[in-house]
């Protein structure tokens, strides 16, 4: 109960932003495009949540959360589809199975690379992510459903407004009270000084393997209500590049933020696909010269992020 006391106001909030957002898309106020894409950034800020609980909070710089990503749509499509599951409710458990098998993995390859710190770290998350990729390519040896380099097809339309925005609003709640206590505190230290940690007793070894399956885990979540949202995954989707996007939500939102986190997922997703429309098709590229001249200059002028304050 006091968990729910504590956060009356963000959720007095949050049901008001839903019932706003549900009337709009109803009314047809706002076209089927807008809506796919406001559950697009929401499945992007729980993702983004998870990597910036690793490298935000605990100071693990990962290059791989695609491919946990990947791990949690591919593991949700393929249970759904063998099972063939289609429903709201019985997804519900289809959806927590992936976060906890992209947790699991997270958990086991971190044992060995977790002791592993800054670029080093970075290339064996990056070696990893690009093993993912590889198996994604050849899964059709693995199962004909999986499709391989064809990508994967035939996944239920499962994703809605009423799934994605009240899983955002969970997984947001349980990573701030994580962050508020005793182990949140351990991050932080971590982050701060890993040598100091150690002498004044913390457990980084386990305080680092916690930060990054529990990043994981919402990887996994992110991934399967995308995989349920486009009905289509392709191991293309999950690739470096992922990686990076997610990388640069949580640098402008501002590490160790999850308002940050929140805000540049929206303002992330809306300004690529605003580029989309407003650029003509013929100079479409050309928002890949804007978009790196942008983020110079936001961190040029806010290098700790949009919502975090000077140092």
């Amino acid at each position: 109960m006091r968990f729910f006391l504590e956060s009356r106001k963000f959720l007095l909030l949050s049901f008001a932003v839903y019932g706003v957002a549900k009337v709009s898309f109803l009314t047809g106020l706002f076209s089927q495009y807008i809506e796919q894409i406001t559950l697009f950034s929401l499945i992007v800020c729980i993702t983004s949540l998870g990597l910036n609980v690793i490298y935000g909070y605990t100071g693990q710089f990962s290059l791989g959360h695609a491919a946990f990503y990947g791990i949690g749509a591919y593991t949700s499509a393929f249970i759904c589809k063998t099972l063939s599951i289609d429903g709201a409710i019985p997804y519900v458990f289809v959806l927590i199975a992936s976060g906890i098998v992209a947790g699991t993995i997270g958990y086991i390859i971190g044992v060995p690379i977790l002791k592993l710190r800054d670029d080093f770290l970075a290339i064996a998350t990056l070696g990893f992510g690009t093993l993912v990729r590889v198996f994604l390519d050849n899964s059709d040896r693995l199962s004909d459903t999986l499709g391989g380099s064809r990508g994967f097809v035939g996944i239920s339309k499962i994703t809605n407004l009423e799934l994605t925005f009240f899983t955002a609003i969970f997984t947001i709640l349980l990573t701030r009270n994580l962050i508020y206590s005793r182990y949140g505190l351990f991050w932080k230290c971590i982050k701060e000084d890993e040598l100091a940690s150690v002498s004044v007793g913390i457990d980084t070894t386990k305080m680092k393997l916690m930060a990054f399956s529990y990043g994981c885990f919402l990887a996994g979540i992110g991934g399967s209500l995308y995989a349920h949202l486009y009905t289509f995954i392709h191991p293309s989707n999950f690739d470096i590049l992922k990686s990076i996007d997610f990388l640069i939500i949580v640098i402008i939102g501002g590490m160790g933020s999850i308002t940050g986190t929140i805000f540049a997922s929206l303002v992330w997703v809306g300004f690529i696909e605003g580029l989309r429309i407003i650029l003509p098709p013929a100079m479409l590229e050309l928002r890949w010269v804007i978009i790196p001249v942008l983020l110079i200059a936001l961190m040029m002028w806010r290098p700790y992020g949009l919502m975090v304050k000077k140092r």
